[in-house]
């Protein structure tokens, strides 16, 4: 099972997300590629994907299954440096706790969702 990496870059209380017109909002990240760790794949896919420099905390819970193929883990992290740029997704914004809501989501991150929530 190949593990993907989502990361919930916050900053200034707020979270990042990404828009996938298709399907709906995500937390960015990538394939963990080997011989990375979960965190060394979420600095790196944040860095190609926005141009952002984080620092990667705590994991937002148990990994889901998006397939009998790939599984996700969502993980907290603060920007640290730079501002995002928009390259693989159609929109980028910065959502307060009280605008998250779990049906604008990606099914796969739903569960994430509720744990950031408390934590924001």
């Amino acid at each position: 099972m190949q593990t993907v990496v989502g990361v919930a870059v916050v900053r200034d209380g707020l979270v990042l997300a990404a828009y996938r017109p298709d399907a709906g909002w995500e937390f960015p990240g990538g394939k963990v590629e080997p011989g990375e760790t979960d965190e060394q794949a979420a600095v790196r896919e944040i860095r190609e994907e926005l141009d952002l420099e984080i620092k990667v905390g705590e994991s937002l819970g148990p990994g889901v299954d998006i397939s009998a193929d790939y599984r996700l883990h969502v993980y907290l992290a603060n920007a640290v440096a730079g501002d995002p740029v928009l390259r693989e997704h159609s929109e980028l914004r910065w959502f307060a706790a009280a605008e998250l809501v779990e049906a604008d989501w990606l099914e796969p991150d739903r569960p994430f969702v509720r744990a950031l929530r408390t934590r924001l």
